[in-house]
């Protein structure tokens, strides 16, 4: 059995504690700010000479268009966090679900087939309306924007990551469950200390990939009221009129970010993989 630790995750753990919440915020609102000035800039400069194309609306060269794409911009926070949060939770519901689908008992397996079959068969939309307008009905209480928002993407994405975790443990050889089972651990040390080390690091772009697809999702969410990026720009567009130019920035704002996700994962990735070769050196 290769040697294989928990020291990527505590590292990472490390890492997460130490940020300042205020100063990631500000980096990564800075960090898309000035990338959006520069490809703005851009097309206000190649579509200057047309009379149908009013850059003037978002241009970073106008008081009224840097106004209006700070407008924009400030939507990053409650996209990023909401999508941030919601993956955090439905990674943990779709390990906790994954468990029972590689059990040798049928019926535990049969719940995670249910579970997964009905949660991915409901359409997020109507997910997002239920659990903000139906669940108070139910539950009794009420969900602000934020959270509904955090608790739809979450419900609906924990059905296809309890399958990426799945595919993930079923993925790694039984040998490394048994080695870990003769020197002394039970069921749920050798998963933590042997399987899920090694799953993680096969299932890390699909993991990234879930994580896009959030970002993209909370748009949705817009529905409700929260004030994230797509609700800020058809606030913005009631106003203005200018739906090509607003929409075309809303398009770049999403770009940006992932972008930004996808260049992440794939540091994290050639990091862990680096580690696991040295390791094994």
């Amino acid at each position: 059995m290769p040697a294989v630790s928990q020291s990527d995750f505590i590292a990472l753990i490390n890492v997460i504690e130490v940020i300042d919440m205020n100063q990631l915020r500000n980096r990564i609102l800075n960090k898309v700010c000035k990338t959006h000035c520069v490809i703005i800039a851009a097309l206000f400069l190649s579509g200057c000479g047309s009379d149908n194309i009013k850059w003037y609306v978002v241009s970073p060269f106008t008081e009224a268009g840097r106004s209006n794409l700070q407008f924009l911009i400030n939507g990053t926070w409650n996209t990023i966090s909401m999508s941030v949060l919601a993956l955090l939770i439905s990674m943990t519901v779709g390990l906790l679900i994954a468990i029972p689908g590689i059990a040798k008992n049928k019926p535990l397996r049969r719940t995670n087939m249910l579970y997964v079959e009905i949660i991915r068969s409901i359409p997020l939309l109507p997910l997002i309306f239920w659990v903000y307008y139906g669940l108070p009905e139910i539950a009794g209480w009420q969900l602000d924007y934020f959270w509904a928002g955090v608790f739809a993407l979450a419900l609906s994405d924990s059905a296809f990551e309890a399958e990426i975790f799945r595919a993930g443990i079923q993925s790694i050889p039984k040998g490394q469950a048994e080695a870990g089972r003769t020197v002394g651990l039970n069921y749920f040390q050798t998963m933590w200390h042997v399987v899920l080390p090694q799953a993680i690091r096969r299932i890390l772009p699909a993991l990234g990939n879930q994580f896009a697809y959030m970002i993209k999702m909370s748009s949705l969410v817009s529905v409700i009221g929260l004030q994230e990026l797509t609700r800020r720009a058809k606030e913005l567009n009631s106003v203005e009129y200018r739906a090509l130019e607003i929409y075309t920035v809303l398009i770049l704002e999403y770009l940006v970010i992932i972008l930004i996700i996808s260049q992440c994962v794939r540091w994290l990735e050639r990091k862990l993989n680096e580690d696991e070769g040295t390791v094994r050196k």
